[in-house]
């Protein structure tokens, strides 16, 4: 190509067969399309939660989809975290809860959160201090049970002695009643040997006149 002023021109050249050989021709471009490439699973970022756990949103961090302290710190419930936050630490918590089977975190965290509200009460004693105030008033109960009990075996001996004393008296009543019975009925049935004696003097007084 040859270039005079503004026009171009066009020189015939000779073109070598050795160029377009097969041997070197480039291969014809292939029929299949290759498939759009996308980011593998591993890859992607995790997912966020739309409603982060009240731990997460007291840390101001993200709350991702396997977060460990959002099944045990809902956000409805922000002082369970805030309690145990206070006493053992977020770092703490969620170490405790990776180093325990998923069956065991429930009551490990309940646990955590007592502890953290009997020592946020007593920091000197703690949860022990709870404990052995209610040992305490066990121990009281149980000797207020006591007295109760022999109390009550005190009032039911006094009432079978009561008992006791009663039906003796009715008994001894009622067999005074049938002896004043028996003897009423024995005087009833007696017969006085001076009444003979009366009907006599009267037979004799009245047959006198006929003798005389």
């Amino acid at each position: 190509m040859e270039y005079n002023g503004n026009k171009a021109t066009i020189s015939p050249t000779t073109i070598n067969s050795s160029t377009f050989s097969p041997s070197s021709s480039s291969s014809p471009p292939s029929s299949q399309t290759s498939a759009p490439s996308f980011p593998s699973p591993a890859s992607s970022p995790p997912a966020v939660v739309l409603s982060p756990c009240a731990a997460c949103k007291i840390l101001r961090r993200r709350c991702v989809d396997k977060c460990v302290l959002a099944p045990y710190f809902p956000p409805t419930e922000p002082y369970k975290f805030t309690i145990a936050h206070r006493v053992f630490g977020a770092s703490n918590i969620i170490k405790f809860l990776q180093d325990l089977p998923e069956s065991q975190r429930a009551d490990a965290v309940s646990s955590m959160v007592y502890e953290a509200s009997a020592r946020i009460r007593d920091p000197v004693y703690g949860s022990a201090g709870s404990i052995f105030q209610l040992q305490k008033q066990m121990n009281e109960l149980q000797e207020q049970l006591a007295k109760a009990q022999a109390e009550l075996v005190n009032m039911q001996s006094h009432q079978a002695n009561l008992l006791a004393l009663i039906c003796m008296e009715m008994a001894q009543s009622g067999e005074a009643t049938v002896l004043q019975q028996h003897q009423q009925q024995e005087q009833d049935y007696s017969i006085d040997p001076n009444c003979f004696y009366e009907e006599n003097s009267l037979l004799d007084s009245s047959w006198s006149p006929l003798w005389s």
